[in-house]
């Protein structure tokens, strides 16, 4: 079954079908919303079934992209409709093919209001995610990278909180303007090569340094505010609060990681000299991402936004592992996005179980829930604790592999990083104690209901897959490693290369 032809066309563009399904579905408005959900149930449960058919046909020891599939799209520009996935992206289009139909679930009594819309704008924005992890065509990346805008916007502004438009504006203007500079770059690369085609780009391109300094810039641009990188952040908790609960599980879940994977699959292998020149400033913004936005997480008034805050010092271990490249970096930095994409998706999850009860996020506003909702406080405890990293949970892994790395190439950056493990158990373990521990004494809370089979069912998988990927991780650094050894080689021989050529 994984020799289906065009199985990464298919697995992209199946949401769109099921999106086209539900606007057409006519009728009541009850009968219509109910209709919707399952459509987009049975549309996003279908594409990461055959999503796993990657898993299962991957060959672990091959670097290179496989599945590939390429048409010509613009025949004029020499621009082609090519896709492939190799060990780095194929884990990631899993992530994005998981959290889909679990946002799905987790909305199904959440959103009563333009059910249909909400249902098609999901469908529409996986479709987004996966195609711009499989393009291997920078023109093709660039138009899924974009196209992620427009339904997430939409998410924010019609279906979020009082802020809502605010947050939602905020949010595209900042990864628009970022994301402009970018497609500047790859004009300027088009222009050098003639084509838009990635392949063809790792082989071919060599480009001086002064190049490689502004190109990388402009890149850098875009993929820093998606990360988001200390400070260029501040749209990140306005979208999160103000976005409905689903919403911001695929915003921290999935469209935080575009921004890794890009440097990852960009800016490190296109401009090699540059990615050595700026590692030093990389690593001091991302210092100043995981101790800063770590101290500010630990007085914020409202879960969501300490949740949000957490996520910009986690995926600054990120970028720290990209830039010290070596293979216990990099392994750990996508070992880490994929963890906190399934960790801090969890977390606003479980905001959003007692937000549907209560209707608020206000940490004071909780407190001794474990007499009401001891399955709740078991599920909160498990993905906290996994959040700030405690072995035999996917949180560790990734840190761990990443300090590694770090302690390799500077100890001082490693030290300094370490400080947001103690920081991140601070801030984790107050807001667990706040909301759980503690006697109840509150009256709003004396009827507050436990976790129902739905939201148990949505939960289970990511409790699952967290504790998978932390006894054993191998199952997951195995597949990447040969890409990652291959990117790290090439990136070695590039600098050795440009030394040379600097000699006389």
């Amino acid at each position: 079954m994984t020799n289906i032809p065009h199985l990464l066309t298919i697995i992209t563009f199946l949401p769109l079908v099921g999106a086209a399904f539900i606007a057409g579905i006519r009728g009541e408005e009850q009968h219509v919303s109910r209709n919707a959900r399952w459509v987009a149930l049975w549309t996003s449960g279908a594409v990461f079934l055959l999503s796993l058919l990657l898993w299962f046909g991957f060959d672990r020891s091959n670097p290179s992209f496989q599945f590939e599939e390429r048409a010509d799209w613009i025949p004029a520009l020499n621009i082609a409709y090519r896709m492939g996935v190799d060990g780095i992206s194929m884990p990631f289009v899993l992530l994005s093919t998981l959290l889909t139909p679990i946002c799905v679930l987790a909305s199904w009594e959440a959103i009563q209001t333009r059910v249909k819309e909400y249902m098609v704008a999901f469908l529409v924005l996986e479709t987004f995610m996966v195609g711009m992890f499989c393009a291997l065509d920078l023109a093709l990346f660039y138009v899924f990278f974009e196209g992620v805008l427009i339904p997430m916007f939409l998410i924010i502004g019609v279906w979020g909180g009082k802020r809502r438009v605010y947050a939602a504006f905020k949010f595209f203007l900042y990864t628009l303007l970022g994301s402009v500079l970018m497609l500047l770059a790859i004009i300027a690369l088009y222009w050098q090569l003639g084509t838009t085609d990635l392949p063809t780009a790792f082989e071919k391109l060599q480009l001086s340094f002064q190049w490689q300094f502004w190109l990388w810039l402009a890149f850098f641009a875009s993929f820093a505010v998606k990360v988001p990188m200390w400070p260029v952040h501040t749209w990140l908790p306005d979208a999160h609060v103000e976005a409905p609960t689903a919403g911001s599980v695929i915003l921290a879940g999935v469209l935080l990681k575009m921004g890794g994977y890009g440097f990852i699959r960009f800016s490190v292998p296109l401009f090699p000299e540059a990615t050595q020149y700026f590692a030093p400033l990389v690593f001091g913004l991302s210092i100043v991402a995981v101790i800063y936005t770590s101290l500010v997480a630990l007085v914020q008034e409202d879960m969501k936004k300490l949740i949000a805050y957490s996520s910009v010092a986690h995926m600054g271990f990120v970028t720290i592992g990209v830039f010290i490249m070596n293979m216990q970096g990099v392994q750990g930095s996508i070992f880490q996005m994929l963890s906190h994409g399934i960790v801090s998706a969890a977390l606003f999850l479980c905001v959003g179980v007692v937000y549907d009860r209560m209707h608020t996020r206000e940490i004071d506003a909780y407190g001794g829930l474990v007499h009401r909702m001891p399955r709740y406080a078991f599920v909160f405890m498990f993905f906290t604790l996994a959040s700030v990293g405690l072995p035999g949970l996917s949180g560790f892994v990734g840190e761990f592999l990443v300090l590694i790395g770090a302690f390799k190439a500077n100890t001082w950056v490693a030290f300094l990083a370490a400080t947001g493990l103690i920081l991140g158990a601070a801030y984790a373990l107050w807001l667990y104690r706040k909301i759980v521990f503690g006697q109840l004494t509150k009256d709003s809370l004396k009827a507050i209901l436990d976790m129902n089979r739905r939201e148990i069912a949505v939960f289970l998988p990511l409790v699952l897959i967290t504790l998978w990927m932390g006894i054993y991780p191998n199952s997951f650094l195995d597949p990447m490693a040969p890409a990652v050894d291959k990117l790290i080689g090439d990136y070695n021989a590039a600098l050795k290369l440009a030394r040379t050529a600097a000699l006389p």
